[in-house]
């Protein structure tokens, strides 16, 4: 028989399935894989026959993490920013000085691909080491079509360089470039004339976002980057009201978007807006704290129109330079207030809706993929409580 059609018993388990409502929970349980698919899940005693087993010696299974917001290929750091911030500058002031993204552009545009590959396998490595086995990357770096292409080529490599599933973002729309700083619907015509038509035709493109935002693009500007996205057949999310309310969400939400992220300055209409177009809400706490942000996600308003709320790690060298999905599991419990349940199904499956994986990632549903951790630990809730303590026994599989 064919290695890969063995049929394996993971036996004496238990089973966070995500699968809903809540974490369907199963103690006493079973996963049964074969060719790299779940084809049982559920209590041990109805398993069926495996060629093989393997005891899980009462473990917690949780699907594998998906850190469904991230910009992990970049140059450079911004370390002194960090020190301005802690000098009082805001984030405002460090963009109009020259800071902020268009510093790291410059250090982007002068790396390599190879060196752009060999920085991001670090902050790549720290996330799998946690249980992540699905990450979205992000361009936005660039913001030439040299550059973009650049980043999501190496993007594109770390999926072969390791056992994860990679989905990449274009995000031409991030900022001006200082060649464009006073010809701003130029950069925008390039963006949706030549730069994102060319990636797509490449295939190095599965979603297109944006930054809605005072010091980034306006609600006119993104709509004909979504127009284009919308033209070519690609699916959208955005940068919004990270800073200030300007309607990005509700923008979104009427695209269809994937997800609308960060959302500080989210409003009733743009929750609503939202929660009916299955458009996710993913929370950043890494951004808001390392930010000293003080207006959290309106999370109450999330959850009365029902929207999906997920968690991502949003790693970046100026905002949010953070590498650990489990530390930010954590934050958004401590800082928005989020449950359990919440923060751990914003890093499965809602996190999984966020990528457009769900049919693949996210729970443990018979038919998906067969990728799942393996925990020690008593309880769920332990992966969101504790700070700086990683549990993880295995990570299984390698997702779509």
């Amino acid at each position: 028989m064919d290695d890969r059609d063995e049929i394996t018993l993971w036996r004496n388990a238990r089973l966070a399935t995500c699968a809903g409502p809540g974490l369907g929970l199963i103690e006493r349980g079973a996963l049964v894989t074969q060719a790299g698919r779940l084809v049982f899940v559920g209590p041990e005693t109805e398993a069926p026959r495996a060629d093989r087993s393997v005891d899980c010696e009462g473990r917690w299974i949780t699907p594998a993490l998906i850190d469904c917001h991230t910009h992990l290929v970049y140059g450079g750091d911004r370390a002194r920013e960090f020190e301005l911030r802690l000098a009082g500058a805001s984030y405002e002031e460090i963009a109009k000085a020259g800071g902020g993204i268009v510093s790291t552009v410059a250090a982007t545009r002068g790396a390599s691909e190879d060196e752009l590959v060999a920085s991001a396998l670090k902050r790549l490595d720290a996330l799998l080491a946690e249980g992540v086995a699905g990450v979205e990357i992000k361009s936005g770096y660039g913001l030439d079509l040299a550059t973009e292409r650049k980043m999501l080529r190496a993007a594109r490599r770390l999926a072969r360089e390791r056992n994860v599933v990679v989905r990449t973002t274009f995000l031409g729309a991030h900022a001006l470039p200082p060649e464009f700083r006073d010809k701003r619907a130029a950069y925008v015509d390039l963006i949706c004339d030549e730069m994102l038509p060319a990636l797509a035709a490449e295939g190095l493109v599965d979603a297109v976002d944006g930054f809605c935002e005072t010091i980034a693009f306006s609600r006119e500007e993104i709509a004909r980057v979504f127009d284009t996205a919308r033209r070519l057949g690609l699916p959208v999310k955005l940068h919004a009201e990270q800073l200030s309310n300007q309607g990005g969400a509700a923008l979104a939400a009427s695209y269809g978007a994937l997800s609308a992220d960060h959302l500080e300055w989210l409003d009733e209409d743009g929750a609503a807006a939202m929660a009916q177009a299955g458009t996710v809400a993913v929370l950043l706490p890494g951004a808001f704290y390392t930010l000293r942000e003080t207006k959290a996600p309106p999370v109450a308003a999330l959850r009365k129109h029902g929207a999906r709320i997920a968690v991502a790690t949003d790693s970046n060298p100026g905002t949010s330079p953070l590498t650990s999905l489990l530390t930010a599991l954590n934050m958004a419990a401590t800082l928005f207030r989020l449950t359990v349940d919440e923060c751990l199904l914003g890093a499965t499956r809602h996190a999984a809706r966020a990528l457009g994986l769900e049919a693949e990632m996210g729970s443990l549903e018979e038919g998906k993929a067969a990728t799942f951790a393996l925990w020690d630990i008593e309880r769920p809730a332990e992966l969101v409580y504790r700070i700086g303590f990683n549990p993880l026994h295995r990570l299984v599989g390698s997702g779509a």
